[in-house]
């Protein structure tokens, strides 16, 4: 039933984006009007931190400063500086965050701003062991349950790591010797998911795609991995403890730096009731 809902607004999208290039689409705007009202009767759930100063960030990064120059009281209205790293709170890696020449965050495809939503759920684990790198076995049990990862999908990784936001110690979990402890993705579940079922992006709550204890000796390589292939990845992930592992849509958004290599996003997930 989820999936089915998934994919017939889905499929309203894709008709849309075949009217605005003048293909014909016979019903075309049927489908968007039953689109319209599916999104519209689902629940939508924030995956995305609000950010301010002072909140978890790589630890080479400088705070963020915020600067208010006007003022209703003394202009008449009210405006803001906001001095940040583009890596800041829930935020999007282009893959020119790593390699040069490929794709900023310019570049990146609209049309994959919609992206059907996939959780895998690791977060036992993460609490049992929070050195816990997502195995292919937890993949294997998410498609036994609901079949094949779709193609096109946006993954997410549930860790809840996001309850510790908005802080930095709870989130680098740092030991006695001050090596960083937290979840992450394997390199085997990456190639698959990217690889054998071709997924548009992924993403976590976490601050690294690679777990902490890998972080912590600036070891990026599974970043690495994702970025080279081409494809963006979404980090500070919020809230998918209120999403269902499979049958929800994710809204990825953010603005459009020229030639930058990382952004604040917005991401909500689509959940019908």
């Amino acid at each position: 039933m989820r999936g089915s809902w998934a994919a017939a607004v889905v499929l309203g999208l894709v008709l849309l984006s075949g009217a605005a290039q003048g293909a014909p689409t016979p019903g075309s705007a049927a489908s968007l009007a039953d689109a319209y009202r599916a999104i519209h009767a689902a629940r939508v759930v924030d995956l995305t931190h609000a950010f301010q100063p002072g909140i978890p960030h790589w630890k080479g990064f400088p705070d963020e400063v915020v600067r208010t120059p006007f003022t209703q009281k003394k202009d008449g209205f009210t405006a803001q500086v906001f001095t940040h790293v583009g890596q800041w709170g829930t935020h999007v890696d282009a893959p020119a965050h790593f390699h040069e020449g490929l794709a900023t965050v310019d570049g990146i495809d609209p049309a994959q701003f919609v992206l059907p939503l996939v959780v895998i759920d690791i977060h036992r684990q993460a609490a049992a062991n929070p050195d816990y790198q997502i195995s292919m076995a937890d993949v294997k049990a998410w498609e036994a349950r609901h079949g094949p990862v779709p193609a096109g999908a946006f993954v997410a990784l549930r860790s809840d790591w996001s309850k510790r936001w908005p802080s930095q110690a709870a989130f680098q979990n740092k030991d006695r010797a001050g090596v960083f402890h937290y979840p992450g993705w394997s390199l085997p579940v990456l190639k698959y998911l990217y690889e054998t079922r071709h997924i548009t992006a992924s993403g976590h709550e976490t601050s690294d795609t690679d777990p902490g204890f890998r972080a912590y000796k600036d070891d990026f390589s599974l970043e690495s991995y994702v970025l080279g292939l081409n494809h963006f990845q979404i980090e500070f992930l919020a809230n998918l403890d209120q999403v269902p592992e499979a049958g929800a849509l994710a809204i990825v958004s953010f603005p459009k730096p020229r030639g930058g290599t990382g952004f604040p996003a917005r991401v909500v997930a689509i959940i019908p009731r």
